[in-house]
């Protein structure tokens, strides 16, 4: 049934495309007899040109992985209560996103932070091609602004960092040996009514060869958590193995910004109304707009640039 839903999706935009450019060519021939003004064939060519790169866009997600859905996890950086602050608002942001683009999310966990924001989060982002669309996200996230935490109102940095996993399904066989798994359980935290730290639901499980821990308190069973986990799991596994297949072409990109702790990706300056992305050089200067899930343009530059 998804392979399907993919073939009807690919077969609508087709369609749709189609449809553009024979009615392109019958307002061009309007157009030529007089009839309309030369505005409107404009207007349509300008959609249908649109349309067209959309879709060269998205062929250029051609790798396996690419079509999945995705984990997307924010960790606060350097900067205490400020750098909380920051991870959250990168949490709204590709919440945001995610509905613009009609993406479900669910949160996997969440760790509070002391002050405010958080200190942590995993989100759940499934669709079509979430991952290959997000996956230019990797790396460290940096906010320069005038800090509202700060008394005596002065200009702050911080940095979160941002890690996106694509989310196996059913498609991908990863094979894990239970007696390679180490299991704890814990309350939940957050909001979450009567339920929350009253029963001991939240999982956490380590895999001893990888050293992978990931945790998860979405569901209100200890058992639905352990089922999620496992999947998260496996979806961290399966990235571990698209880096070990990709390690050549990485030493070949090994002048390009590497996504580790330190090395930004993008920047984010408030009072200047500049975000720049380092790695494509691409910049917007509406900063609003971009913190409200505008990320289309930095995705579409950064698969561009890498050649994809």
């Amino acid at each position: 049934m998804r392979q399907i839903q993919t073939h009807k999706n690919r077969i609508l935009r087709y369609n749709t495309i189609k449809e553009q450019i024979d009615d392109l060519e019958v307002l061009d021939e309007f157009f030529r007899m007089g009839e309309i003004q030369e505005e409107e064939v404009i207007t349509k060519y300008d959609q249908t040109i649109e349309l067209l790169e959309d879709v060269e866009f998205r062929l250029a997600m051609d790798q396996e992985e690419d079509e999945l859905s995705a984990i997307l996890e924010i960790n606060a950086g350097a900067g205490g209560t400020e750098a909380c602050d920051w991870a959250s608002m990168l949490e709204r942001m590709y919440l945001m996103y995610s509905d613009k683009s009609n993406y479900k999310t669910s949160i996997l966990s969440s760790v509070q932070g002391d002050v405010a924001g958080i200190k942590s989060v995993s989100i759940e982002i499934k669709g079509d091609y979430a991952y290959g669309m997000l996956k230019s996200e990797n790396g460290v996230h940096r906010l320069v602004r005038v800090s509202p935490f700060n008394a005596q109102g002065k200009r702050m940095t911080s940095f979160a960092s941002v890690f996106v996993h694509p989310l196996i399904d059913d498609r991908i066989e990863i094979d894990v040996n239970p007696a390679d798994l180490d299991w704890d359980t814990f309350r939940a935290s957050g909001a979450g009514g009567q339920h929350v730290n009253k029963t001991e639901s939240a999982v956490r499980v380590r895999h001893a060869p990888s050293g992978i821990v990931v945790e998860c308190q979405e569901e209100r069973s200890q058992h639905l958590n352990r089922e999620k986990a496992i999947i998260m799991l496996k979806s961290r596994l399966y990235e571990a193995e698209i880096k070990r297949r990709q390690e050549e072409k990485q030493k070949v990109e090994a002048g390009k910004m590497k996504n580790e702790w330190g090395s930004q990706i993008r920047s984010y300056v408030l009072d200047d109304r500049r975000v720049k992305d380092h790695r494509t050089g691409y910049t917007v200067n509406n900063t609003d707009a971009v913190l409200n899930g505008d990320l289309e343009g930095f995705l579409k530059a950064f698969l561009t640039w890498n050649g994809e």
